[in-house]
């Protein structure tokens, strides 16, 4: 996983501002959820049916559409046949104040690219051509002054050769894209600042928190799971989720918290983390902070997990309880849902028996991960959502993460009293 583009985040966490600032965002209700259900693929429809009945959703809130039931969905048919219906659906019930999309198994996973122009192509092309003949230049030249200016000029155009593939890089995960349903154009390179992260609340963005749809998905390798996960969320939301969390850090806490960036920063947010749940005495921490990973069945009775690094190798330390919590940072951990002898975390956290989970569907970059302190603070919070502790920690929108889990879930609804005077926020 490459550590770019990382814009330094305060470590200073307002969080008195941001239940302020939030209060109208809080407790998610069923009115305002959109189930989508793909028609053209197998239980997806019952199952939308199972969650709406479970959950008292409306039944005008389900959305039945017909597209590829395949994990990958091309740019052109997402906005046909997954885009457009949803804004219809918007357009035609106002009344129905939708702030929630829930995207059931058998609704795609991925959107491909645009494809490349002409023009973007040439371009491409010929950077790639000047900056091989420069490459071949440097490895003759002996001169220490035209040497150093050679060096230069690559790295200038090395730069130009990123800054295009990054610009060019317009695939997607349904969900992420879904964010802006509501936008009728935006840029499709790269990602987009998502106004409801914490840390952007006072920016000055394109796009604000009335553009945005909070998404989540229902999914995982066989409809059998998608039920135990919508029985294992509201079990635990009645009786309160109750076990260990699991921290996996790489390194000590650091000394110096003033300017930390890229993977030292999620890291320490991993310290951070621990420190937050620990302070709320709903559940004993275990905080590993050291190189090695929680090893085969070291982790017993897990609720909540956040850890990093075996990229797309799950390692299966955990004895999940039911309606568990946990997302490993890693760049591909979701890049499908459907493939059962898959060994990335997602899926195999999904047959084991967490109940929400997130990952990318392709290469995301560290800091486009929800912030572990973040999350975890809203999530135990008791006001928040699954669906908006995932937002208020998400950086990024239109790009590669995906949030898997009931969007209702509130896992520590029971340990909160102040959920109880939910009526009296606004």
């Amino acid at each position: 996983m490459k550590n770019f583009l990382f814009k330094r985040i305060p470590l200073l966490c307002f969080f008195c501002f941001l239940f302020v600032s939030n209060k109208s965002f809080c407790y998610l209700s069923p009115e305002e959820v959109l189930v989508v259900a793909n028609m053209n693929a197998r239980r997806s429809v019952s199952l939308a049916v199972y969650y709406i009945n479970k959950r008292h959703i409306p039944k005008e809130n389900l959305l039945k559409i017909w597209c590829t039931d395949s994990e990958m969905i091309s740019r052109e048919d997402y906005n046909k046949k997954i885009k457009i219906p949803i804004q219809k659906f918007l357009k035609d019930h106002p009344k129905n104040k939708i702030r929630c999309l829930l995207l059931m198994y058998g609704v795609p996973l991925k959107v491909g690219g645009v494809p490349l122009s002409l023009e973007k192509q040439t371009e491409l092309k010929n950077l790639k051509i000047r900056l091989s003949l420069l490459q071949e230049q440097l490895k003759s030249e002996k001169d220490i002054a035209r040497k150093k200016a050679l060096q230069n000029k690559i790295k200038k155009l090395k730069n130009r050769l990123m800054q295009l593939n990054l610009s060019l890089n317009t695939s997607a995960s349904v969900d992420s894209e879904l964010s802006l349903a509501k936008v009728k154009d935006y840029p499709l390179g790269f990602w987009i600042p998502n106004p409801y992260f914490m840390f952007n609340q006072k920016s000055k963005l394109k796009y604000r928190k009335k553009d945005v749809l909070l998404v989540a998905r229902l999914d995982g390798p066989d409809p059998e799971i998608v039920k135990r996960i919508i029985n294992d969320s509201i079990y635990a939301e009645k009786k309160g989720l109750k076990g260990i969390a699991y921290f996996d850090a790489r390194w000590k806490e650091p000394k110096n918290k003033k300017k930390l960036g890229g993977y030292a920063f999620y890291d320490y947010s991993l310290h951070l983390a621990a420190k937050e749940i620990r302070k709320s005495k709903l559940l004993k921490v275990v905080l590993e902070d050291t190189k090695r990973l929680f090893k085969k069945n070291e982790c017993k009775k897990a609720a909540l997990y956040c850890g990093w690094y075996s990229l797309g190798h799950y390692i299966d330390s955990f004895k999940w309880v039911k309606g568990a919590i946990g997302y490993h940072m890693a760049s591909v951990e979701c890049e499908t849902l459907k493939n059962k002898s898959s060994n990335i975390w997602c899926v195999k956290m999904l047959q084991k028996g967490i109940a929400a989970t997130i990952g990318p569907v392709g290469e995301p970059y560290i800091q486009a991960f929800p912030v572990p302190h973040i999350f975890f603070w809203a999530l135990t919070d008791g006001y928040f959502s699954l669906v908006e502790s995932y937002y208020l920690s998400l950086p990024y929108i239109s790009w590669k993460m995906v949030l898997i889990g009931d969007p209702l879930y509130l896992p520590f609804k029971v340990h909160n009293k102040k959920i109880e005077n939910l009526s009296n926020v606004n």
